[in-house]
């Protein structure tokens, strides 16, 4: 991405080669780490909110994903997965043997991804915005394939990259139309994700992301991949009310995979949590990580 990243006071930024690719990683405060990964059609800066608070008491760590803001975009297929290894070796090169961690979208699924593969890593995780594994894709219907109509479209060999490309009003539109709203954006916010994707590679890897989760990822889902496997790290999930695709009717079910998880509807509050509703993301935060005393 052209151009220097935002500043926010107290944050500093670096870049860190893991697995090959330059990611984009800001920090800000001391103390125990929190990881923070966001989502589409974002980058770092959606925590922009949240960072301040808790700084205050802990090494908040927000890295850009592969493909996404100020990281590189090499080619590949972008399955959740291969953004998943790429944090693990994130926290081998920082030298992090434990962290609390935040994920919203897909940061937030490969959060899922990373608690299920090496709980040792992480204290706690809250997930904002985003399905468990164990979430059971509806049947095709008009009104589902309405609501992932965008991601038919993002996924698309070609059209997907043009739209994100040369259409940047396409990115502006999914965020009002994903918040609740009470949401007012500022046309700074909404052309810091929109020309994010003003490049080619990082264009086509947001195509693949969702091409990657139509014919993969969906498909595991669908066989329930992941019912062989437990999640242990204590977990909360944040869903908007008025999320359009992640809804509180389907976050149930994963009572039998799970040994201590909870989910909460937000109110007043849409898709994007963390810059809707920061108040509850910093307060469900805090209370889920507890003292930083007793996070070791």
């Amino acid at each position: 991405m052209s151009g220097p990243p935002p500043e926010i006071d107290g944050v500093t930024h670096r870049y860190v080669e893991v697995n090959g690719t330059r990611l984009h990683v800001a920090e800000a405060g001391e103390g125990p780490a929190v990881l923070m990964l966001h989502g589409w059609p974002q980058h770092w800066w959606i925590w922009r909110k949240v960072i301040p608070a808790l700084a205050e008491e802990r090494r908040v760590i927000c890295p850009d994903l592969r493909g996404f803001g100020w990281s590189e975009a090499p080619n590949g297929s972008y399955e959740i997965q291969g953004l998943a290894d790429d944090i693990i070796a994130l926290l081998d090169e920082l030298d992090l043997e434990q962290v609390e961690l935040v994920g919203h979208d897909w940061g937030g699924y490969a959060g899922f991804l990373l608690c299920l593969e090496a709980p040792e890593r992480f204290r706690h995780y809250l997930a904002l915005g985003i399905v468990h594994p164990w979430f059971e894709p509806p049947n095709p219907s008009p009104r589902a394939l309405q609501r992932a109509a965008y991601q038919f479209l993002l996924a698309s060999p070609g059209l997907g990259e043009g739209v994100l490309r040369f259409l940047p009003g396409f990115v502006r539109l999914v965020l009002r139309r994903g918040a609740h709203p009470d949401m007012r954006w500022s046309e700074e916010e909404l052309d810091c994700y929109a020309k994010s994707f003003q490049s080619h590679d990082h264009a086509s890897a947001s195509s693949h992301v969702y091409r990657s989760f139509l014919t993969k990822e969906l498909p595991r889902l669908r066989k329930g991949h992941y019912r062989s496997q437990r999640l242990t790290v204590p977990t909360r999930i944040l869903a908007g009310e008025a999320d359009p695709v992640i809804r509180g009717d389907i976050l149930g079910g994963y009572e039998p995979y799970a040994d201590e998880m909870s989910v909460e509807i937000v109110e007043r509050c849409g898709h994007f949590v963390a810059e809707e509703r920061p108040d509850v993301v910093i307060e469900r935060a805090q209370e889920l990580f507890g003292p930083v005393g007793s996070s070791g």
